[in-house]
């Protein structure tokens, strides 16, 4: 038997049957006359929520408010995809955000790198939501019509996202950080109306002017009728026959809310499109509603005096997640900047700075500021925060470890499994549950989640196929321009029609644990001896020497096997014998004597997605001879200059 991890925090009795997932579990225990034996026992109310979905969905909207339906008028029809979820209802999630508001405390707090934090009431988000709305009425936007918001992460695009929300158009951000050509990629696909953006940004504390690519995009636009100008470098200035910002907002009014269908489309994520044309995937108002509701009150126990902070962009859905806060009744902090600017430690200084209680950052993050050798407990005054989040990539064990000795004891460690793809988490935090080192806690309320070999079959205590077997209402309600559903099916229902395939390698322990490994399709298989990446990552980023690297495993046209490391050194540092040697010693020892490295080589830098992953599987590709501009779209990496490197090192390898 495997060496059980480190119990790194565990709640108290007393926090426990406080937290919101108890208060649920002992309604649910009083509606229906069930038992879960103690409303704190955590895995007896997921077995009740997974064997029972339509009375978990529908004792969660009543709970909450939202709705108030038959169990049998909750999940018609389980099929996937096509479950049909609370049909004959009628839901707004811009309502929904909006009327749990109080005088007690801000609705947005916003931090920008160039000023001291910004507080927007509820009541002047409502009035502003309210302004903007009936701007876009006055427009001539209608139901369904595509708003867009090329943005960075400010209050104007969370008015400008429930403006569009509560008269039922449907929204759709980019960050201001995109090039033309990765916004077009996307924004293109879906014919909007109505463009929303900004002039510029600031990062790392310099300007970007961003004037000439919003006049691209106004051309490249055809469908766009209006364009909302909203000032952040040169407020003076609007562009010709755009509508400032300004006037957008200024008559305040309350909302008025359209009643819309369950399903109706709220916004439209995209895939990372890093091999091709992103894909639109489209997400309704109730799911989104309902499952976000579920995260943030029962799994992070979130209440109104809470401040929710993530470090996002408005290009990945952790932006939503933020938004979303504002369901619970919590304060979203907006932080529209760089990570570690102007030094490291910064997004623990904003949050001591206003007072945060939930504090989302990256697993990188957490590995920058240990690797810095900084200390945010000592450092910060954190006794606000309650829970550190970490998403968008596995948090190794080593980064735990240090959370809770540099950091603070006190505090809630999660990592969170999820994705673009359903807008929520498969695999999260519960306050009922203990920390332990390198695991996820559990598969959340009313999520199938299994793991499953290559024949379909589950597993235990190995590695498999993290698959979904029961519907989720925020499954997409479909991928935009796929009438057929037939690219939506490719993406997840293969090769178990039926079940949902993330893509991801998960191991369950036998104490009901999780562990992400890495993508399914990103696995190192040397010898039939499968391993994910983020084994080598993790032994390969304890060398300080490191700053980031990439391994791929490339299957070769002769059936040989390829298995190169690519690692960017600290400033100053050489890919010496000795430490070639001391990175082979630590993948030996920390992850698997099989899957050495057969090179180790330097580079400038790895690329990644725009959200943070390590472009694996597009450079994979690169080094087997595929054509770089069908492996990789550059637009949708965060540094294009870099793929040019791997680039050249694949041709002159196949020379």
């Amino acid at each position: 038997m495997a060496d059980v991890p480190a119990e790194l925090w565990k709640p108290t009795p007393e926090s426990m049957r406080a937290s919101r997932m108890a208060a649920f579990a002992r309604w649910v225990e009083e509606r229906r006359g069930v038992s879960f034996g103690d409303p704190t026992d955590y895995d007896a109310l997921w077995r009740w929520s997974v064997e029972h979905l339509d009375r978990f969905w529908g004792d969660l909207a009543r709970w909450t408010g939202v709705l108030d339906v038959p169990d049998d008028a909750v999940l018609t029809d389980r099929r996937m995809p096509g479950a049909v979820w609370f049909p004959g209802t009628t839901v707004n999630y811009a309502e929904q955000a909006l009327r749990r508001s109080t005088d007690a405390a801000p609705a947005l707090i916003a931090v920008a790198e160039d000023g001291d934090p910004v507080e927007i009431s509820w009541a002047t988000l409502r009035g502003q939501v309210g302004a903007f709305a009936a701007t876009l009425r006055r427009l001539g936007v209608r139901r369904g019509d595509r708003v867009v918001g090329y943005l960075p992460n400010v209050p104007e695009a969370v008015v400008a996202f429930l403006g569009a929300a509560s008269i039922g158009a449907v929204w759709s951000s980019c960050a201001p950080d995109f090039g033309t050509r990765a916004v077009l990629d996307r924004f293109a696909q879906i014919e909007p109306v109505v463009l929303v953006a900004v002039d510029g940004y600031r990062f790392n504390g310099k300007a970007h002017d961003r004037r000439d690519v919003v006049a691209e995009l106004r051309a490249g636009l055809p469908t766009v009728r209006t364009t909302i100008a909203v000032p952040r470098l040169f407020p003076g200035e609007v562009p010709d026959g755009a509508l400032p910002w300004a006037e957008a907002v200024a008559d305040e009014q309350e909302p008025v809310f359209e009643a819309l269908p369950f399903d109706s489309p709220l916004w439209i994520l995209y895939s990372s499109g890093t091999t091709g044309l992103p894909k639109g995937i489209v997400h309704g108002h109730g799911g989104v509603v309902l499952e976000h509701l579920k995260w943030g009150l029962l799994h992070q126990d979130l209440r109104p005096g809470d401040r929710f902070y993530w470090y996002t962009s408005t290009a990945w859905m952790m932006w939503n997640v933020v938004v979303s806060s504002l369901l619970s009744g919590a304060t979203a902090v907006l932080h529209d900047g760089a990570p570690a600017y102007p030094t490291v430690d910064a997004q623990f200084a904003l949050a001591a700075r206003t007072g945060v209680t939930l504090l989302g950052t990256s697993p990188g993050y957490l590995a920058a500021c240990q690797k810095a050798g900084v200390r945010p407990g000592d450092d910060h005054d954190l006794s606000s925060v309650r829970v550190l989040g970490a998403t968008g990539s596995p948090l190794p064990a080593a980064s735990y470890h240090w959370v809770y000795d540099a950091v603070g004891t006190d505090l809630q460690l999660t990592s969170a499994s999820g994705g673009t793809d359903v807008a929520t988490g498969f695999i999260g935090s519960s306050p009922l549950l203990p920390v332990t080192a390198g695991e996820l806690q559990r598969p959340m309320l009313a999520v199938a989640v299994a793991s499953w070999d290559e024949e379909g079959r589950p597993v235990v205590g190995e590695l498999g196929e993290l698959v979904v077997t029961e519907p989720m209402p925020s499954m997409p309600l479909y991928f935009w321009n796929d009438p057929s559903g037939e690219r939506y099916r490719a993406a997840y229902f293969e090769p178990w029609p039926g079940v949902w395939r993330h893509g991801d390698w998960l191991e369950i322990t036998e104490r009901g644990t999780c562990v992400i490994t890495g993508r399914s399709d990103s696995t190192l298989n040397r010898g039939g001896v499968r391993m994910g990446t983020a084994d080598i990552y993790a032994a390969v980023e304890s060398v300080p020497e490191v700053l980031d690297c990439v391994v791929l495993g490339v299957e070769q046209p002769d059936g040989g096997y390829w298995m190169p490391l690519f690692v960017q050194l600290a400033p100053g540092e050489e890919l010496t014998e000795e430490l070639t040697g001391r990175l082979t010693a630590a993948i030996r020892e920390q992850a698997s004597p099989r899957h050495v490295p057969d090179e180790i080589i330097a580079v400038p830098g790895v690329p990644h997605t725009r959200t943070g992953k390590r472009l694996e599987v597009p450079l994979k590709k690169l080094f087997q001879g595929a054509d770089p501009a069908k492996a990789v779209n550059t637009g949708a990496v965060d540094d294009a200059s870099l793929v040019e490197h791997y680039i050249a090192l694949a041709r002159s390898r196949s020379r």
